[in-house]
């Protein structure tokens, strides 16, 4: 018989970017559905995005009085999703989007009317105004099923990586070196600011200031959670994970726009995680080294945190493969031209492809690799002991 499933009240779920690679998250919370009895309480009652990850988080939030419920309905979401869901990208669209900029860039600017991004995401806006109720995240902080949720974008004037939260009243704002955290009442612009990619989609102005994705200069993607009070925390990325990091390889082919491209969306979306991930494993192993007593009389404001990563098993680029006709015809132009269909390209195409077919691909694999660490899910789940964090 397995054990009943509980949860620490300082634990947090950490949602990263990574366009429509999220639909991976989706997956792994259904294994954690799984692993909880039927009607078990929200297990995360602090939960953090980022980008893609960011509409995760608040969906969760918005239903974390019902865990189960929320993330079968989150899974549908993300199975019913179509490019047109998202962005525009068919044809005709793409071709005014092109004259645009080219007449801006022959005459040397189009003064208010320059162009403010490649593709235009407002069917994403209308597509997400149906389906969330961001009344409901108050009311279930308010009830005790959730302690707080966070949101981070980055300000295009400032610089900062600003953490917007909604959350208990104990919880205060938080400064440090290009990054705050701002107490707010959650709402589509921040949904639309966070998963703003840089140059693809245009920025969102909040209060006096535009912000773009969250992901870009996101220095400690695990901040938010532990100014939060997180002292447990389960981190769902969106590639795998390496110490070696990949083998290098000869190539005497010069890289396409696309693999060029791919490149610098890692580099935005999965760098800074894994970077945050290696110091905070290094912190630990020192406090681990260090007697408690000794960190009491030397002031030192560091606390050990428990984290648990699930990522992919194997890179998500290469589930593009035969999906290319999914794109509009508009897009496959765009993306064929830029070699986003070959393999040291198809990393732009796994951030793109918000294709039914391809997301239930991601789903079915994130659910298998979440299961495949069922033991360690199990023991994070079930534990109910004080541990503590780094700010």
């Amino acid at each position: 018989m397995k054990p009943a499933l509980s949860v620490a009240p300082d634990t947090a779920l950490i949602l990263s970017g990574g366009g429509a690679r999220a639909a991976y998250q989706v997956g792994v919370l259904l294994a954690i559905a799984h692993l909880l009895p039927q009607h078990a309480k929200n297990p995360f009652p602090i939960i953090c995005g980022t980008s893609a990850g960011a509409i995760n988080a608040a969906a969760m939030a918005a239903g974390a009085g019902e865990f189960r419920r929320t993330v079968f309905m989150l899974a549908r979401m993300w199975q019913g999703l179509n490019t047109d869901d998202i962005y525009h990208g068919g044809l005709p669209w793409l071709a005014g989007a092109a004259g645009h900029w080219l007449s801006a860039l022959v005459f040397g600017g189009l003064g208010k009317y320059n162009p403010r991004a490649f593709l235009d995401n407002e069917p994403l806006r209308a597509f997400l105004t149906q389906r969330m109720d961001f009344t409901q995240i108050q009311h279930n902080i308010d009830s005790g099923a959730l302690r707080a949720v966070s949101i981070s974008a980055l300000g295009y004037t400032s610089g900062q990586s600003v953490s917007f939260f909604q959350a208990a009243a104990e919880l205060e704002d938080w400064a440090r070196a290009k990054r705050i955290g701002v107490r707010t009442e959650l709402n589509m612009s921040h949904l639309m600011a966070s998963s703003a990619i840089p140059l693809i989609f245009p920025a969102e102005h909040i209060h006096r200031e535009y912000f773009g994705d969250g992901s870009v200069r996101q220095i400690a993607p695990l901040s938010p959670a532990i100014h939060l009070g997180a002292q447990r925390v389960l981190v769902i990325g969106v590639a795998p994970q390496s110490e070696d990091g990949p083998a290098r390889q000869r190539s005497m082919a010069y890289p396409t726009l696309a693999q060029v491209t791919g490149q610098l969306m890692n580099s935005v979306f999965l760098d800074s995680l894994d970077t945050d991930l290696e110091r905070m494993t290094r912190i630990n192993r020192t406090l681990s080294r260090i007697p408690e007593s000794v960190r009491v009389q030397s002031g030192l404001e560091l606390r050990e945190i428990e984290v648990l990563t699930i990522s992919p098993s194997q890179p998500l680029e290469r589930l593009t493969m035969g999906f290319s006709r999914d794109f509009p015809l508009g897009m496959r132009f765009l993306l064929g031209g830029l070699g986003a269909f070959r393999r040291q390209g198809s990393v732009v195409a796994s951030y793109l492809l918000f294709s039914g077919a391809y997301l239930r691909e991601l789903i079915r694999l994130g659910y298998r690799d979440a299961m495949a660490k069922e033991a360690e899910l199990r023991v994070f789940l079930t534990a109910n002991h004080s541990t503590s964090g780094v700010e």
